[in-house]
């Protein structure tokens, strides 16, 4: 015989919309031109005192969306004076839940990471290295609503086109389960690509918007970042946003669950 649910078991009605961002931050370093990669290398192997100002900067960007996923995050190395950068814009933009997920590990050096910071309680994160060469990873963050879960996948891809077609395989079957599904980050590849179309045509994903260009910050001309969602789910805005403390702008969606769905805080 089921239970009877009283009022304190019953699932108390929560948001049914929900605004999220993806933005890749260079660990907090601004470039302005291709040649800074060569001429200001140095920035991203030595502590950098403009480091902290952009990562202010990028928590007053943050601080109004309901769940944001970081990619080129450092967890705490010389570069960045030890400090865990999701955790630093997690307490910054004042993020109940953050989670971060190391994907290549230099010791002292440097500590590659993609980060997710939530304002709703995940009932689970999961980490998973992803296919090809070591250093990316992808990031399952499952929301909790009245019906069936919401997964949210963050990742940040390979700039090989063979390697991201193993690594979206992959993904395609982590996610493959869930019809409420996002999945965004750094793919390093635009809408049209074959990679990014087999993971939409094998899933219940949608194309991303083409003409909302990411990269590089200073001229965007390329859509390398993307947030894909299900067609369970309506898309009410998307936007790229003029924020340059970075090589990419930052990418945000405000989406509305299915009639009756909620999530459960």
């Amino acid at each position: 015989m089921e239970a009877v649910k009283t009022a304190e078991t019953l699932p108390q009605a929560g948001q049914s919309n929900l605004s999220l961002l993806s933005f890749n931050i260079q660990t907090g370093v601004e470039t302005r031109d291709f040649h800074e990669y060569v001429t200001k290398s140095w920035k991203h192997l030595l502590p950098l005192r403009e480091r902290i100002s952009n990562l202010n900067h990028i928590a007053k960007l943050i601080h109004s969306y309901d769940l944001v996923g970081l990619q080129e995050v450092d967890s705490g190395s010389l570069r960045t004076g030890f400090l865990d950068q999701t955790e630093y814009l997690a307490q910054r933009a004042e993020f109940p839940y953050w989670y971060r997920q190391v994907n290549r590990s230099l010791g002292k050096i440097a500590q590659h990471s993609n980060g997710v910071l939530s304002r709703i309680q995940p009932r689970c994160v999961d980490e998973h290295k992803l296919p090809g060469l070591r250093g990316r990873g992808a990031m399952l963050v499952e929301l909790q609503t009245n019906r069936e879960p919401l997964l949210v996948c963050i990742m940040h891809l390979a700039l090989g086109k063979r390697a991201r077609r193993l690594q979206l395989a992959y993904i395609s079957e982590l996610v493959s389960e869930y019809s409420q599904l996002v999945v965004m980050g750094d793919f390093n590849c635009g809408a049209q690509s074959r990679e990014l179309r087999e993971l939409v045509y094998s899933t219940h994903l949608q194309l991303p918007i083409e003409e909302m260009n990411t990269f590089p910050s200073w001229r965007p001309s390329h859509k390398f970042d993307h947030i894909l969602i299900s067609d369970s789910l309506l898309l009410k805005k998307t936007d790229v946003l003029a924020h340059t403390h970075s090589d990419h702008l930052p990418i945000s969606v405000e989406i509305e669950l299915p009639a009756g769905v909620f999530l459960i805080k």
